[in-house]
């Protein structure tokens, strides 16, 4: 087995997942929209803050911001370590890596091997794939995940790309035409699962319904912007942030004429399964059962 393989194993990884949407002015940067003053509340008891939290040594811990997928990773770079600085975190670097060769340089190794939290920026997830994947930066953040109590984070691309399958093409007006939505492996950080971001703003749950047709043993994911899933031992998800969670499930799929349609042709299909989920919600992979946060009713006066 060479360097960049990853090696069997049932064991529950000890690091945690966390999966962001996007957003839109919110603090999980998008490409046009940077401002910090309307954040604010986000930085405070939003996502970020969750990301920092949960790592092992909260605001003291390690952070690189992987801003590979984006087309301006300067200017994103910068706006997390201002973001993260609201939090009193400053400990957080920016690693631009923009080719394979970059990937597998050993000052850009060594700096994930001493980071407690990495995330991965927006942008285009194919990037992320294509530059990282099999690079020993990529067998690295594997083993890390499975065996240290590290925090790896991915907003939209990096979300998209963090599932061992990823959608990576497929307009939203004609998803659930066959072979409009395009399908190739992620980072393989989780498995059983493929994910789709800027769920609700941008109608993809015709991307979602295809991929899970296509693949009916594989849970569609789909996170709203500013809305997330914190996955903890590999298989308990739970939603965090102010918007919904989209879960597509093909287990119990009748029918589905895919394989008869010619390519361009409307797909059909019959009793797929979906879930909402929102904050404080929990769905455990491995039974697939969902436990409800039902807060505490506010008296009418």
């Amino acid at each position: 087995m060479n360097n960049n393989e990853q090696a069997p194993n049932c064991m529950a990884p000890k690091g945690k997942l966390i999966i962001i949407g996007g957003a839109i002015n919110t603090g999980s940067f998008t490409e046009t929209m940077f401002g910090l003053a309307q954040n604010m509340n986000f930085f405070e008891r939003g996502i970020l803050k969750r990301i920092t939290t949960e790592s092992i040594r909260d605001i003291e811990s390690r952070f690189e911001i992987i801003t590979t997928a984006s087309l301006i990773p300067d200017k994103v770079g910068e706006e997390y370590i201002k973001a993260f600085a609201q939090l009193e975190v400053h400990n957080v670097g920016a690693l631009d890596i923009n080719s394979r060769e970059q990937a597998n340089d050993p000052v850009n190794i060594e700096r994930i091997r001493a980071a407690e939290v990495i995330i991965f920026t927006g942008g285009d997830q194919l990037r992320l794939t294509s530059i990282f994947g099999g690079t020993e930066i990529h067998a690295l953040l594997l083993k890390k995940y499975q065996n240290e109590e590290v925090v790896i984070a991915g907003t939209s691309a990096g979300a998209a790309a963090s599932s061992k399958n990823m959608i990576y093409q497929g307009s939203s007006k004609d998803a659930l035409l066959k072979g409009e939505v395009k399908i190739t492996g992620g980072l393989g950080f989780i498995d059983g699962v493929i994910v789709d971001t800027h769920f609700v703003q941008r109608g993809r749950i015709g991307r979602l319904l295809y991929a899970t047709a296509s693949n009916p043993g594989i849970l569609g994911i789909g996170l709203g912007e500013d809305t997330g899933l914190y996955i903890s031992k590999g298989k308990v998800m739970e939603a965090i942030g102010s918007g919904m969670v989209i879960l597509v499930d093909g287990r119990k799929m009748f029918d589905t004429n895919l394989t008869d349609v010619e390519m361009g042709q409307p797909v059909s299909i019959n009793n797929m399964v979906v879930h909402v989920m929102c904050d404080g919600d929990v769905y455990n992979l491995e039974d697939h059962t969902l436990n409800i946060h039902h807060s505490k009713s506010i008296p009418v006066s």
